[in-house]
């Protein structure tokens, strides 16, 4: 009732369909149709972190201590995974993706060309 009450998102279940090093392409926002490489993801918080895409700008002071000149820097934000989708190497479109089980693990397959997807 009193003070500051959070209210807790449930964490996104499953592995996500996206890996570091994939080509994906942007479906919908201010970025959509651009495709870049997967640098980082975020399981937990259910988002990735694009190359070129979804950059904001970050005032910085400058800092003498360390080193820091200071100024507008351009970095790229977080994107959430259901606005992402990988690109087949081999179709080179953007595909939805299924997983095939072998005994040596799991392997991703392209469902538009049925081409393995290695990662």
């Amino acid at each position: 009732m009193y003070g500051k009450t959070t209210k807790h998102k449930p964490a996104p279940t499953g592995k996500p369909h996206v890996r570091k090093g994939d080509t994906v392409k942007v479906l919908s926002g201010k970025d959509r149709g651009k495709q870049g490489k997967v640098l980082r993801v975020m399981p937990s918080k259910g988002t990735a972190i694009v190359e070129r895409v979804n950059f904001l700008k970050k005032h910085t002071r400058p800092n003498p201590q360390k080193n820091v000149q200071g100024g507008i820097l351009e970095r790229e934000a977080p994107v959430k995974l259901s606005k992402l989708q990988l690109v087949c190497p081999s179709c080179n479109e953007a595909a939805r993706t299924g997983n095939h089980r072998t005994e040596s693990g799991s392997t991703r397959y392209c469902k538009k060309c049925n081409a393995e997807i290695s990662s």
